[in-house]
């Protein structure tokens, strides 16, 4: 795992993209920039296990590096299921591809070089949607959530993970500040906090947990709760209810 080193200089931060350089370091990035990462795929691989069907399909829309498939494939492997991750980042798809060939899921896990708000899914049983809405303009975010639920079996379940605002304005500058704690705590400096956080400018765009929410519902699941949370980080779960839910 490379070091994140990529906001040591001086210079003006350009926006954020996940490009080669950002691919080389990505998984050092997650592990020190988002706490509870770890925690949240081995909660996942809980709910997942507990709404499967044998056979059934799970999707990984902006998959990024693929750790989170190939951590979930080893986590579930005592069930039959299959894994397809999407991203439309060359440089993170070669990385999971790799990736899985490593620790030997190429047979279940497969990545795909693609736009999640354009392509076509199959049908499914359970969706990922892991650090991404954010990533997306919001008047779009909306579209992809009925996409998901079109693409969903009844009885499925969509797990999105996602850093959050509180639009009370004290809580939300005390998140913040523990949240700089945290990764002057993994190591981060003041320069490269500061340079990524005008990096994101406008690039990440975090909604409220009650948004999010909102948006889940007003798509049409039900049994939307939040599953874990770290301050302006959360896990939330949603299900498509049916004549199997």
């Amino acid at each position: 795992m490379s070091k994140d080193n990529i906001f040591t200089d001086h210079s003006p931060a350009p926006p954020f993209t996940f490009n080669d350089k950002v691919a080389e370091v990505f998984d050092d990035m997650l592990h020190r920039s988002v706490p509870n990462y770890e925690q949240v795929i081995k909660m996942s691989a809980g709910l997942l296990d507990q709404f499967l069907a044998e056979g059934d399909l799970i999707y990984d829309l902006g998959c990024s590096t693929g750790h989170n498939l190939v951590a979930l494939a080893s986590q579930l492997r005592h069930r039959q299921l299959r894994f397809i991750g999407l991203d439309n980042s060359e440089a993170m798809i070669a990385k999971a591809r790799l990736k899985a060939e490593m620790y030997g899921k190429e047979g279940s896990v497969t990545f795909q070089l693609a736009d999640i708000t354009s392509t076509e899914l199959q049908p499914c049983g359970a969706i990922l949607l892991n650090y991404t809405l954010q990533f997306l303009r919001p008047l779009t975010r909306a579209a992809l959530l009925a996409k998901i639920f079109a693409s969903l079996r009844p009885g499925g379940i969509l797990i999105m993970a996602e850093k959050v605002i509180s639009r009370h304005p004290g809580l939300n500058s005390a998140f913040i500040d523990l949240y700089h704690d945290f990764k002057r705590q993994q190591g981060y400096s003041e320069l490269e906090i500061a340079r990524k956080r005008e990096a994101l400018e406008n690039v990440l765009i975090p909604f409220s947990i009650q948004e999010n929410l909102e948006l889940l519902r007003d798509t049409g699941f039900s049994g939307c709760e939040s599953f874990c949370q770290w301050f302006n980080f959360v896990g939330l779960v949603a299900l498509k209810e049916g004549e199997e839910g």
